[in-house]
């Protein structure tokens, strides 16, 4: 994760990436920083019992949940924006008509 905090420089010396804020909430550090806290976690209570290697099903859990929220739910139910605008173009159309028709 240090790797990923620290900036590049180009061969002339300014900066070609400033490296990732660890602390940026909703960022992959963060992501990063949960999966390295449930392994930890699942390695001291594993101790204890075998069935607690389960637990480590909430990782891909959360990366499917994370996907389907932030990309696939939004992209399944986006609306047709061109059919729609074009039937509001229509409707819009009539509408300008019967009014200069009235005039």
């Amino acid at each position: 994760m240090t790797a990923m905090a620290k900036p590049s420089f180009t061969e002339e010396g300014s900066l070609a990436d400033g490296g990732i804020d660890l602390n940026m909430e909703q960022g992959m550090a963060e992501h990063l920083k949960d999966v390295i806290l449930l392994t930890a976690i699942v390695q001291v209570l594993s101790c204890f019992s075998f069935y607690v290697w389960y637990f480590w099903l909430l990782a891909p859990g959360r990366a499917l949940y994370l996907l389907w929220v932030n990309i696939l739910g939004p992209w399944f139910t986006a609306d047709s924006s061109p059919a729609s605008q074009e039937a509001n173009e229509k409707k819009q159309r009539r509408q300008e008509r019967r009014q200069m028709k009235r005039f």
